[in-house]
């Protein structure tokens, strides 16, 4: 039997009809963020927003994702590819990790193509934290344009 990673989705909440298909298909190939648990089996446990700015569901929702089993919380990719990304990715990560012990990857599925060219026209990811932060979605340009 394959080792089972338990892991939560927490999207923007700009996005919050998003039905999920691109995290959902991320997950199932293995790509983006995803590439991580190229090796072992998961299973979503949780998938909420993060209740709008400034995040209120980011103080408890990480909590009951731990009791259904989370070991991984994962920040969608809206939340890296919107207008603007979350400016408070970074505390939210620190937050939870700290509050929670859960180790939390920024992002899901790759960053569709045409969002990687208008954010790299805005400069937007031009300094090394945001570098940092999508890296785990920075996928080939064939990939990126499979998830516009």
């Amino acid at each position: 039997m394959n080792k089972i990673i338990k892991i939560g989705i927490i999207i923007c909440n700009r996005y919050h009809t998003c039905g999920g298909g691109k995290c959902f298909r991320s997950m199932k190939n293995r790509e983006g963020a995803f590439i991580i648990y190229k090796d072992v089996d998961v299973e979503l446990v949780g998938y909420s927003t993060c209740d709008g700015c400034p995040g209120g569901n980011i103080e408890y929702v990480p909590g009951e994702m731990k009791k259904n089993g989370a070991e991984v919380i994962h920040f969608a990719t809206g939340m890296v590819v919107g207008y603007p990304p979350c400016p408070r990715i970074t505390y939210f990560k620190r937050f939870i990790e700290e509050q929670y012990n859960l180790k939390v990857v920024i992002g899901t599925h790759p960053i569709p193509e045409k969002y990687y060219v208008i954010h790299r026209a805005l400069k937007t990811w031009d300094n090394p934290e945001w570098q940092e932060h999508i890296k785990p979605t920075l996928a080939t340009p064939e990939i990126r344009l499979a998830y516009n």
